[in-house]
Order: C-alpha cells, then structure tokens, then sequence
C-alpha cells in the first residue's frame, strides 16, 4: 500500500457563486464538503486509481469526525488517523462561476501536544512495514515541531521506503536535508528554498541540497524535472480552464503510483501532467475527470534536455 501523511488535515467546503465581489453579499449556488488537505487529496486519486492507500496525520473535534465520516466512504482508502484533542481546521474554497477563478481561505490548524505528536510517530512507524512508498504533503499544524518533516524522512528511508516531500517554506528546507527521494514544490516554493528564480538553476540546486529528484510545478505549463536520470519538461497540450484546487495534489499521487508501479521518469511525468490538468476540469480537490486524464495521456509532450546536475 501507499502511504500518505497529512498532518494538518481539513475539512475541504467548497462554495460557487455566479461572480465574487468584494464588499457584497452572495447567494451560494452549490456546495460541497470534503475530507481534506494534501496527503488526503492524493490519497483520493491514488485510490481512483486502483492503488490501496492508508491515510494517517492528526484529526479531532466536531470537524474530525466529519473528515473521517466522508473518508470511510471512498473505496479504497484506509483511515489510520491519530486523534488530538483540538479541532480539525476547514478550508473554504469560492468558485466564481463567471471567472472560473477560485479563492482560497485556509485555517491554520489545530494546537498539537508533544504526547500527540509522539503517538504520531509511533503510528507512523508501525504502518511503515506494509508501505511500498510514502508521500509526506502540506503545512504543519501548530505544535508539530518545524523539523518534523526531516525526521519523517529519515524514518521511512531507514525502513529502505521510498519518500515524496510537498511541503515549503522551512519544513521544506530542513526536509530537503534528509535527502527525500522526490520533492515537489511550486516555482515560488522552491525559489524561497534556493533563493533563485531559474527553475532549471533551482532544481538543480534543491538537488545538491538532498533532495534525490526534483519536479518543478510550473502551474498551467506543466511540469519540470530534475532526477539522477536526466532532465524533462512535460506540459499539457492546452491551458484547461477550471478549479485548480488539488492540481498539485493530483501532480504528487500520477508520481507516487508511476514510482510504485516503475515506470521510467518520462511516463511518471505525462502521467502527472495529465492528471494534474484532469483536476482542473473537476469541480473540487482529490477528484479528476476520468474522460479528460485518458485523452491527455498521449497528448502530453515531454521533452528531454541537459543531463541533471
């Protein structure tokens, strides 16, 4: 099975309205509510995609129970969340149906206890054995220590597990440092890791910093990738326009299932592309139009360049 690990979980609710305005009220035509947060959203399409997947991370309160209650109902998934005392965060998504824009308001999460943060690690230990790779996702919740992403690596490698790490930001530049398999960071992400604003220098740089592959998400371009094989650009055939909420999420679980089945880096990366730019047809995260995947897959272009520093 695939593991993913999303410590600050969420309950996702997604509301559409026909155009936001600041400074108005509005009437909200759909919505809908999600078990949520990074790993959760890959583990989602992992399981569309006829992957076993277990979830764990932290849930807990009111809104825990919910993430949960919907978890159970996605075949496929195992919950092995750990709970905490204080309250699973929601995100709130609005989809401006006139647009197609999407704005984003994300709690910051709940307060974890150094016991819950170890019975965390104990939990993650016991489900590394049965793991055939392991995908780390998202923010930290307060509480949980800044490096605990470079622990969480070096864990699973240590049981010779492979790791992807998507997170930014300083648990993103100490994780770096335990030498994760794969990292996926955006542009912006990993020009704050290396300070420079060339995603071809940059990713060969997050390289020298640990990391053992690089792919770069370059938003509607696609994708760039840096790995001891060589160097690729793959990119859609066309801008989709749509929610790209989750596409990232999507990005990580076409790696992690292309990884685990040992495809070679060039169909990893159509497979992510095409995800990836499935997710943006679809109306909320963790989910991709199937139609739209299937045609992208021999329509994405990957390109090789340089050998990888």
């Amino acid at each position: 099975m695939i593991l993913t690990v999303t410590l600050n979980t969420a309950l996702d609710i997604t509301y559409r309205v026909r155009s936001l305005r600041p400074h108005t009220s509005h009437r909200v035509s759909e919505v809908t509510e999600r078990p949520g947060g990074k790993g959760v959203n890959v583990a989602r399409v992992l399981a569309a995609l006829g992957h076993e997947v277990t979830v764990t991370g932290f849930t807990g309160g009111a809104t825990g129970r919910v993430v949960q209650e919907r978890l159970a109902s996605v075949p496929g998934v195992v919950d092995a969340l750990v709970p905490i005392t204080c309250a699973t965060r929601r995100t709130i998504a609005v989809v401006d149906d006139r647009s197609g824009d999407t704005t984003q308001l994300n709690e910051p999460g709940p307060t974890v206890t150094p016991a819950e943060w170890s019975a965390f690690q104990e939990a993650y230990e016991a489900l590394l054995p049965t793991a055939s790779a392991v995908a780390l996702c998202g923010s930290l919740p307060p509480g949980v220590p800044v490096g605990a992403y470079a622990g969480l690596v070096r864990t699973a490698r240590s049981a010779g597990i492979p790791v992807l790490l998507d997170t930014s930001g300083e648990p993103l530049r100490r994780g770096v440092a335990a030498r994760p398999d794969i990292i996926k960071p955006n542009t912006d992400e990993l020009a704050e890791l290396t300070g420079s604003h060339d995603p071809v220098r940059a990713t060969q740089d997050a390289r020298r910093r640990g990391a053992g592959a690089v792919v770069a998400s370059l938003g509607a371009e696609g994708l760039l990738a840096a790995t001891p094989e060589g160097r690729w650009r793959a990119a859609p055939p066309s801008t989709l326009h749509g929610n790209p909420t989750g596409a990232g999420d999507s990005a990580v679980a076409g790696l992690l299932s292309a990884l685990v089945e040992h495809l070679p880096w060039p169909d990893r990366l159509t497979r992510a592309v095409a995800l990836s730019a499935a997710t943006v047809s679809a109306p909320v995260a963790g989910e991709f139009d199937r139609r739209v995947y299937e045609e992208l897959l021999g329509r994405v272009t990957v390109t090789s360049e340089a050998s990888a520093a």
